[in-house]
């Protein structure tokens, strides 16, 4: 936790990982520029004193994620989104294996979400399955831009994805995290289009969609879907780092997501490795919405900063929070109930 001027805040990182991206573990240059475009956005948006060397970049040990989470970081729990990327990396860059075995070895510490990439067909749905027993998931992390051989990425409206959204419905998965956010070299641009996930939030009414980096540099098309659907959330990996080389632009980003999305509806993630989450942590705490934009946008309170650190990462995934946190009550709505979607007949052609 994270307490500063007299009060507390509870910390759920809500987006990190355990990579490896280590040279040997290059199946092709793609896995090069892929770390090495990480490696960038780290360099560019981190204050000088929290960049690493880009060896430690490459893959960081057990001991340097404990103790840049849990020791000097303030984050009370973290959530490990697994992301494949096997046609670049040997042995996958960051697989439910590899941060599973930390979810095994500090289960009190780790919320770990699953993978699926519908591509993959029916054996793919088999895994899913095997992974949701194995490892009791509640969360699957999406990543539509992923080469897949000859494939450039996939829609989340397409038959079989609808197949496998239905499935994680059926297997208690509720919180489908899906990267839509910045071009990552060689990833094609217009594969994390957001508009993809007007659709099937419509489509699932049950399932929680978490769109990673806030749908940037679609803001403005991923808050007129936010707004629309109660089922829709953001989380901030990569806005957040902006606060410190670009606070203005970072005011707007969340004077924007609060003034469509709600406060109650957005999330914290350093996205670690990329960024460590003490200075994030601090500096959202510190924020202040610039004289200037005050009128358009009002003030951040502590109230709300404490929602979005993990107050509301804790209501979806049902972690229990300390007692001495206060607890806003969440912003009343005015959307019914929405009624359970039907799962959709598999589409054939």
């Amino acid at each position: 936790m994270y307490t500063k001027d007299g009060e507390t805040y509870f910390v759920v990182d809500g987006h990190i990982h355990f990579w490896d991206a280590r040279p040997e573990n290059w199946a092709n240059r793609y896995g090069e520029g892929f770390i090495n475009c990480f490696y960038d956005y780290h360099a560019n948006l981190s204050p000088e004193e929290w960049k690493w060397p880009r060896e430690k970049f490459y893959r960081y040990s057990e001991e340097d994620l404990l103790h840049d989470l849990f020791e000097t970081g303030y984050v009370d729990k973290a959530i490990f989104q697994s992301t494949y990327l096997t046609d670049f990396y040997k042995e996958g860059f960051n697989t439910i294996e590899q941060n599973g075995w930390l979810k095994e070895r500090h289960p009190d510490r780790f919320i770990l979400n699953g993978a699926f990439d519908p591509r993959a067909g029916e054996p793919g749905l088999e895994v899913l399955e095997r992974d949701a027993e194995r490892y009791g998931l509640q969360g699957v992390k999406l990543y539509t831009a992923e080469w897949r051989g000859d494939s450039r990425g996939y829609s989340l409206s397409e038959p079989w994805a609808l197949r496998y959204l239905a499935k994680a419905q059926e297997l208690g998965i509720t919180n489908i995290h899906v990267h839509k956010g910045p071009t990552i070299w060689p990833l094609n641009r217009d594969a994390f289009d957001v508009k993809d996930v007007d659709e099937v939030a419509t489509t699932f009414p049950e399932l929680n969609f978490i769109v990673e980096h806030v749908g940037l540099p679609r803001l403005e098309d991923f808050c007129w879907i936010g707004v629309q659907e109660p089922n829709v959330y953001g989380g901030l990996a990569v806005a957040l780092p902006f606060i410190h080389t670009r606070p203005r632009y970072f005011a707007k980003i969340l004077g924007e997501l609060l003034y469509w999305i709600g406060e109650d509806k957005l999330l914290f993630g350093s996205d670690y490795g990329i960024w460590s989450p003490r200075w994030l942590v601090e500096a959202l705490v510190d924020f202040e919405m610039p004289a200037d934009m005050v009128d358009e946008y009002g003030e951040v309170s502590a109230d709300v900063k404490r929602k979005i650190l993990g107050l509301n990462a804790a209501r979806l995934y049902d972690i229990e929070v300390p007692d001495d946190v206060p607890q806003p009550p969440a912003e009343p709505s005015d959307e019914p109930t929405p009624k359970p979607a039907v799962a959709p007949e598999m589409v054939t052609t």
